[in-house]
């Protein structure tokens, strides 16, 4: 039988560095993280909560965990999160992730204002030594020469790896929102990428809305890029059929390499949308150059 793409990582909780007022960088450590996956810059993995009365004594290790997992009864079943790995040494057998801080009393908000240095995690992440395609990833800009990337505090780890794999030689912008001026962290790009950070702040105008920093940047942005480059909207739209934007929250397109832009928007779901909606139905840009990713909901709290 073959190994799945996914397997659960045991490990310990090596290092936590508090790097801004709300971003949490946590080490992951254990021997079994030499085999750990990482293919795509914005990969995403799996994080396992403990449960406060009986830990991890429940989660399945083996085989499909998933379906175990679903199986179990609700008092019995983990709480899992997706994140996104910000760095990995599987030559070390270590791996970072970088925490938002919500303080929002859900299980990942309640683990990581508690957790110490020598605690058991459990990871769900890609399996280097499986021949399955482990997935999980969407950054993919095929030839693009014009790069847009925007996303709120969320989608600041995967932005951040992203910006640090990209080729000396990108061209572009990217816009990161956060709640405070203080979580801009010091993250490298080549020197043709411009990495605006957007700080939310705490007043009570209207501009400090959730999202409406990024969506009045980026439109900004998209609107200056299209009327000088006449080439980079229009091309094809309708040769694919409608889509009802207001329903779908995530849409990845396939790689191409006849694209001179591509847009990786990712974060919260109704911010994402509406950027979404302005390139491709106000802008006229086709949608297989526009990768969105509607990583959560506001309003929705964290179960």
């Amino acid at each position: 039988m073959a190994k799945p793409g996914y397997r659960v990582f045991d490990t310990i909780v090596g290092a936590i560095e508090q790097l801004s007022p709300h971003f949490v960088r946590v080490t992951f450590r254990g021997d079994d993280l030499r085999d750990v996956g990482w293919d795509g810059p914005d990969q995403r993995i799996k994080v396992i909560l403990p449960l406060s009365t009986t830990g991890f004594a429940d989660v399945p290790s083996e085989g499909d965990w998933f379906t175990a997992w679903r199986a179990l009864p609700d008092e019995r079943r983990n709480p899992i999160r997706t994140y996104t790995i910000r760095d990995a040494r599987p030559e070390r057998g270590e791996l970072d992730v970088d925490f938002v801080a919500h303080g929002d009393g859900g299980p990942a908000s309640r683990w990581i204002g508690s957790a110490e240095v020598g605690d058991r995690m459990l990871l769900i992440a890609p399996d280097a030594t499986s021949e399955a395609p482990s997935g999980g990833w969407e950054w993919n800009p095929g030839a693009a020469r014009t790069l847009l990337i925007a996303g709120d505090e969320t989608a600041v780890p995967a932005v951040s790896a992203i910006l640090e794999q990209l080729p000396g030689d990108a061209r572009g912008v990217a816009f990161l929102e956060v709640p405070d001026s203080r979580d801009a962290l010091d993250v490298r790009a080549p020197e043709g990428v411009d990495v605006r950070w957007l700080a939310r702040g705490e007043s009570s105008d209207k501009a400090d809305e959730y999202g409406a920093r990024l969506i009045e940047a980026v439109r900004a942005w998209a609107d200056e890029w299209a009327a000088a480059d006449a080439s980079g909207a229009g091309m094809a739209a309708a040769e694919l059929p409608p889509i009802d934007d207001e329903e779908i929250l995530w849409e990845v397109p396939e790689p191409r390499d006849d694209a001179d832009f591509y847009a990786w928007l990712a974060g919260e779901a109704s911010a994402i949308t509406t950027l979404r909606r302005h390139l491709v139905k106000e802008l006229g840009v086709d949608r297989r150059r526009v990768a969105f990713m509607g990583y959560w909901k506001l309003g929705r709290a964290e179960g």
